[in-house]
């Protein structure tokens, strides 16, 4: 079938597409191709797929109303996968409306462009951060996430509020998919396990934050693509059973949804430095901080629900899938 995917330059949405277009569909790719981080890997991930014959790239901003508009027409996805976003907790304290623009106005384009062409599914990348304030762990897609920690966060929160919306009034089915820690291959450079790798090789001292106490559910990027490939698959249903006067916040009347796609492991952040050190033959020279704003001390998901409704089974372990993104990394910057 034809699959718009967003964000198509980037980590998760490059690997998505190969997935996709490994399973015979066709898929239109779309990325803004900015500066947040080097471009020259963006275009080397494209680079994998920019030729195969059922891709087709296109360079856009999802903030670009008329071009959004002109792309739903000319292409009519059946599907959409909406990977874009302006990425990074600690980047939207500093530049707040650069995700006004792309995760807010963008995301309406998408869901204006899926309502006026009958798209069949919409499924997009939300967050663990939206779960800020919250510490019973592990995160479970039934509990209150009001309280986000950051403006990204926030955006994300907005997005699944945005799509209910959306699946109520016109009844277009729509899932979120709440990442937790993606890492790997092709990864993102603003990302600890690519800063880590890059300070501990050139023997740079790395800063560790919260002192070291932070954890983290790391969700190796084979495991998040199989979740994401298999939802698109299967467009949200109704919930028969939910209850106005009791509502189930993962689930609605409408056809929307909310699903955690993490490792399913609670992993200490000095345990991950060490699988990578030992990956790297080398000792990590250490700075100890104090934890940034707008972060949060644990990370942990219940995916309890995915596994019920998609048989989703992560089966990375952190030293796998550790030693996979050192052994790409020593390749890619030739060393």
């Amino acid at each position: 079938m034809s699959i718009l995917v967003t964000g198509a330059a980037g980590f998760i949405g490059s690997a998505l597409c190969m997935r996709l277009l490994d399973q015979g569909n066709t898929v239109i790719g779309i990325d803004n191709h900015n500066d947040y981080y080097d471009p020259a890997l963006k275009e080397a991930r494209i680079a994998r797929h920019l030729n195969h014959p059922g891709y087709t790239h296109i360079r856009m901003d999802l903030a670009d109303r008329s071009g959004m508009e002109q792309l739903f027409a000319e292409y009519k996805p059946r599907r959409v996968a909406n990977m874009a976003a302006q990425a990074g907790v600690r980047y939207s304290l500093d530049n707040p409306l650069t995700y006004i623009d792309s995760n807010i106005l963008g995301f309406a384009h998408i869901l204006e462009g899926c309502r006026r062409h009958s798209v069949e599914h919409l499924v997009y990348a939300s967050s663990s951060s939206v779960y800020g304030a919250n510490k019973t762990m592990p995160f479970s897609v039934h509990h209150n996430v009001d309280h986000p920690l950051s403006l990204y966060a926030a955006s994300k929160k907005s997005n699944e509020l945005m799509a209910h919306t959306y699946s109520h009034l016109y009844g277009l089915p729509t899932t979120a998919l709440r990442f937790f820690t993606v890492y790997g291959p092709w990864g993102r450079p603003d990302m600890a396990l690519f800063k880590f790798t890059k300070a501990i090789l050139t023997g740079e001292t790395i800063k560790i934050y919260n002192y070291g106490n932070h954890r983290r559910d790391f969700t190796y990027i084979d495991d998040i693509i199989e979740g994401v490939a298999r939802v698109i698959d299967q467009p949200a249903q109704t919930n028969p059973e939910w209850d106005p006067f009791h509502p189930d916040s993962a689930s609605s009347s409408a056809p929307w949804r909310v699903y955690n796609i993490g490792g399913n492991r609670l992993t200490g952040l000095m345990e991950f430095i060490a699988a990578l050190e030992k990956s790297l033959g080398v000792e990590a020279r250490k700075e100890f901080l104090p934890m940034q704003l707008g972060d949060v001390p644990d990370t942990y998901a219940d995916v309890d629900a995915l596994v019920k409704d998609f048989n989703y089974q992560p089966s990375i372990s952190v030293e796998d899938g550790v030693e996979r993104f050192t052994a790409w990394y020593k390749w890619f910057y030739g060393q």
